[in-house]
């Protein structure tokens, strides 16, 4: 069984991807283990639009990238080895600290980044 403490190190390493991005998204969630951003684009139903989060779970750290599900296209240049970690359309999972895995995931989430703000999301 993983330590927890490895998953709280997986974790730290996850949020320093995603958190330079809440300077101009909304921080929702800021807990020890769940970090969670809007953008400020609100929706049809009424709520800011989701960027990602990243949050540990029993059985691993789950890294979610909503970009992936909105512009799938992301999606099409990862490794097969990032694809191994998908769970559905926009959620990664981790039980260890990847390098290389999460040099690829900060260059995906900065390519989300760029979309969303393309779009005219951010």
């Amino acid at each position: 069984m993983i330590e927890t403490s490895e998953f709280k190190i997986v974790f730290e390493r996850l949020k320093e991807i995603i958190e330079p991005y809440s300077t101009e998204l909304a921080i929702v969630v800021d807990d020890i283990d769940n970090f969670h951003i809007n953008t400020n684009f609100i929706m049809k139903n009424n709520k800011p639009m989701y960027f990602g989060s990243v949050k540990i779970n029993k059985k691993y750290v789950s890294y979610h990238l909503m970009p992936v599900y909105v512009f799938p296209e992301l999606l099409q240049s990862i490794s097969p080895e990032l694809k191994r970690r998908m769970q559905g359309k926009s959620c990664f999972n981790f039980k260890m600290v990847d390098e290389v895995i999460f040099k690829e995931l900060r260059i995906l989430t900065n390519n989300g980044h760029s979309k969303y703000k393309d779009a005219g999301y951010l």
